[in-house]
This record gives structure tokens, C-alpha cells and sequence, in this order.
């Protein structure tokens, strides 16, 4: 079987670790890959690599990065707010989101932490109720998903509750763990406000000791409050 990769240059965890459908609970969003460290590729260069499509007026509100939790050796940087979905999508939230309706943004340190988030406006509250809640499956099935495709790696997740933040939010954590290689830790926000919903994902080499709890619900919290909705 093939060894999971992972890179997190600088930057984009917000792919295996990576989100939000307007889940604005990222990125490994960050970064992590979405092989066995579940580390990322670099946002940095996945930011340059995407093409800025132009974004409508009324997007709904997008994080900004003073809002991520603080990296303690580096400033967070940013893509513009880009209409559809990464090109590289985020860890544990793969094929879960459509690209119409959706906008994101990828962030990234200097280091190998990553985020991203990912918004998406539904065309009725019904359907982004279904959309959050596909979303939490998938990010509650993840390590169990990830382990069946690398069986020589461990992970395990985290349920860390409920946030109060417009029509609910709720936040999760990822560990994975490959042999000779970096373990990965994501973080995940998935939030809704009326028919938007959103998703964002942070991660970065480490264990749940390193995840920086508190910080990520305030930036989840933060980004399910900057949706809206008619």
C-alpha cells in the first residue's frame, strides 16, 4: 500500500487538516495531508495557484486573520476570498460541499500551520440544515474512514460540543498517526446562519495537546456570526 504523504510547507493545513460551507469553524485549512500525517500542501502556493474568480457583493462575511487563534512564531496570511471551492480541499471534508454557492479562503503561517474556510449560500434553510449536517458526519466518520485507507496508521476524534453562535455551531478534532511520520492534528468548525453555511478547518503537526482549543471555538464562533442571511 502506498505510504500517505504529507507537507506542511508553510502553510496549508487547511488541506488535510484542513474548512467550511460556511462551516466557519480551517484550515488544515490549514494544512494537514490528507495522507497519514494528515498534513497539507502549502497554501501559499495553493493560494497563488488558484484562480481569484470574482466574488459577488453580497458575499456572506469571511474570517480575516487576526480572527484565527494566534500562531505563537508567526503572522497568519491569507488568499483573497475566491469564489467555488479549494482547489485542494480540505482533510475529512472531501466531496462534501458544491461548488455552486460556495466562496473560501485559505490562510497560512510560515510555519506548518494551515487553515481554510469554506462558505456556502444554500438555496433554502432546509437544504443547509442538510448540508451541516452531512458535513458533521463526515468529520465524525474520519478517522474511521482514514484508518480503513491506511491501515498500518491509527487517528481518533474528538467531539468538543456545541457553540452558540446564530442557528448552531459545533466543533471537532482529528488526530492521525502514520509510522515514521508526522502525526497530524485538525480542528473543525461547522456552523450554519439561516441558509449559509460554513466550515472551518485548522491543523498542523502534533497531538491534541498542541490544539489550540479555546482560541479555534472563539474563531469558529467568530465565523458563523459573520454569516447572514435575508
Amino acid at each position: 500500500m502506498r505510504k500517505p504523504t504529507h507537507s506542511f510547507r508553510g502553510a496549508a493545513l487547511g488541506v488535510v487538516a484542513a474548512a467550511v460551507v460556511a462551516v466557519a469553524v480551517a484550515g488544515t485549512g490549514p494544512a494537514l495531508a490528507h495522507a497519514p500525517s494528515a498534513q497539507a500542501p502549502s497554501a501559499q502556493a495553493q493560494a497563488r495557484g488558484e484562480a481569484q474568480a470574482a466574488v459577488p457583493l453580497r458575499t456572506p462575511g469571511h474570517l480575516v486573520p487576526r480572527e484565527l487563534p494566534p500562531h505563537p512564531s508567526s503572522d497568519w496570511y491569507a488568499s483573497d476570498v475566491t469564489k467555488g471551492l479549494p482547489e485542494t480541499p480540505p482533510f475529512c471534508v472531501e466531496k462534501t460541499f458544491p461548488s455552486a454557492g460556495a466562496t473560501h479562503r485559505t490562510f497560512w503561517t510560515e510555519y506548518d500551520t494551515g487553515a481554510t474556510q469554506i462558505v456556502v449560500r444554500t438555496g433554502t434553510v432546509d437544504a443547509a440544515r442538510e448540508l451541516a449536517a452531512a458535513t458533521e458526519r463526515k468529520i465524525r466518520n474520519c478517522a474511521a474512514d482514514w484508518e480503513r485507507q491506511y491501515p498500518e496508521g491509527t487517528a481518533s476524534w474528538r467531539d468538543y460540543g456545541a457553540l452558540t453562535a446564530e442557528d448552531g455551531a459545533h466543533v471537532y478534532g482529528v488526530h492521525t498517526s502514520y509510522p515514521d511520520s508526522e502525526p497530524g492534528i485538525h480542528l473543525f468548525g461547522v456552523g450554519r446562519d439561516g441558509r449559509t453555511v460554513t466550515v472551518v478547518t485548522w491543523g498542523e503537526m502534533g497531538g491534541y495537546d498542541q490544539a489550540p482549543l479555546a482560541d479555534f471555538k472563539r474563531t469558529a464562533t467568530t465565523a458563523v456570526v459573520k454569516l447572514y442571511h435575508p
